[in-house]
C-alpha cells in the first residue's frame, strides 16, 4: 500500500469523525425539516457544480427511487440534468443563472433548496440560494472550508470541516445519505 493511499483513508476518517462530533445534530435537524417538507406537498431542489453536480443527481435519485425500503416516490429534483434549460439559460442569460431560472420557475414557499459548493462562493449557487430564499423556500448549503459566501445566506449551512475538496465531498454523500435515510424512516 502506498502512503498518498494510507493517508486518503486517514484524512478521510479524521474528517467524518470532526462531522460527527460537530454536524450531526444539524444534519438531524435538516432531515426532519426535509421529511416535513415532503408531507406538506413540498419539493427537494439539489444543485452543484461539477462532483457536486453529479451529488446532486444522486440524492434527488435516492428520493424519487428509493433509499431503503420500497416506498411511493417522493419529490426532489436536481436542477443539473436537463440540458436544454442549462445550455439555453446559459447561452441566454450566463452561467450564473442557470439555477436562479429554474428555482424562480419551479420553487414555492417550504420547498427545500440545496446548494452544494465545495468552496461555498460558487455565484451561480449563490444567485439561485438568493432567488429561493425570496419565494420563501428553506435553503441548505453543504460547502467546506470556511462555509464561504453560502454560510451566511443559506438557513442552514453545514460546512465540512476541510479545505480537500474530495474529502467534502465524501462528506457531503454521507451527510445527504443520512438525510435519506430520516426521509425514508416517515413514508
Amino acid at each position: 500500500m502506498t502512503i498518498s493511499v494510507l493517508l486518503g483513508v486517514l484524512e478521510h476518517q479524521e474528517v467524518i469523525e470532526k462531522v460527527k462530533n460537530q454536524l450531526l445534530d444539524e444534519v438531524e435537524l435538516i432531515g426532519y425539516k426535509c421529511k416535513n417538507a415532503i408531507e406538506l406537498g413540498c419539493t427537494i431542489f439539489f444543485m452543484g457544480n461539477g462532483g457536486s453536480a453529479a451529488d446532486s443527481q444522486h440524492l434527488a435519485a435516492e428520493l424519487v427511487g428509493r433509499f431503503y425500503k420500497e416506498r411511493k416516490g417522493l419529490p426532489a429534483i436536481a436542477l443539473t440534468t436537463d440540458t436544454s434549460i442549462l445550455t439555453a439559460v446559459g447561452n441566454d442569460y450566463g452561467y450564473e443563472e442557470v439555477f436562479s431560472r429554474q428555482i424562480e420557475a419551479l420553487t414555492k414557499p417550504n420547498d427545500i433548496v440545496f446548494g452544494l459548493s465545495t468552496s461555498g462562493n460558487s455565484s451561480n449557487i449563490i444567485k439561485a440560494i438568493d432567488k429561493a430564499k425570496k419565494s420563501g423556500a428553506i435553503t441548505i448549503g453543504l460547502t467546506g472550508n470556511d462555509g464561504g459566501q453560502l454560510k451566511e445566506i443559506c438557513d442552514h449551512c453545514l460546512i465540512i470541516p476541510s479545505n480537500n475538496t474530495a474529502r467534502i465531498q465524501e462528506a457531503h454523500i454521507l451527510i445527504g445519505h443520512i438525510i435519506c435515510e430520516i426521509i425514508d424512516e416517515g413514508f
